[in-house]
């Protein structure tokens, strides 16, 4: 690490900064989503549009316009194009309305695509805290049967009078101090 002055250089400053986690999460998060919004576009305007056009009776939507002035002088079909040819203002509706049915569309599939990867991460934790469920209770059972063999064990053993060590309950004399034990 380069100093100058007790303070860090600006490339070194620079470089911790862009190499902390989340600046890079924030980079991935931004290319993903970049990429996300590319597939999402392409199921929203090349397979659910085409499906809505079915309903709709293919009404073109960015048509639709309202025109600001007078359109007299205009030969055939009122167009955004005719408009603008002829240096006519107009309120586009229509593009409003295919923005908000665009919106609402996106809003959907953003929606389900969630709500699949949730279930999906649920079943995965659920799987997980199964297993460590499964994990706890073989534990609590090994630690069940410890403590029964302990008590087992117990029940084999008494203390010898007179040097109070441990010794088997069928012993007539302690292996310790070679007492004689009384039955």
């Amino acid at each position: 690490m380069s100093k100058k002055n007790g303070k860090k250089s600006f490339a070194t400053e620079f470089k911790e900064f862009v190499m902390r986690g989340n600046v890079m999460d924030m980079a991935i998060g931004v290319i993903i989503g970049g990429a996300f919004t590319a597939i999402v576009n392409s199921l929203v305007g090349d397979i659910l549009t085409p499906i809505l056009g079915l309903f709709t009776k293919g009404i073109n939507f960015s048509q639709l316009i309202i025109p600001l002035g007078d359109t007299s002088g205009i030969q055939g079909e009122i167009t955004p194009d005719a408009l603008n040819e002829a240096n006519i203002g107009y309120i586009a509706y229509g593009k409003f309305i295919q923005a908000i049915i665009t919106f609402i569309v996106i809003a959907l599939v953003v929606f389900l695509i969630i709500k699949i990867i949730k279930a999906v991460d649920f079943k995965a934790k659920k799987a997980a805290a199964a297993a460590e469920a499964e994990a706890a209770a073989k534990k609590a059972e090994e630690e069940r049967l410890a403590a029964e063999a302990a008590e087992a064990a117990k029940a084999l053993i008494k203390i010898c009078p007179f040097c109070l060590s441990e010794i088997n309950v069928k012993a007539t004399r302690c292996p310790h101090c070679t007492s004689q034990l009384g039955e």
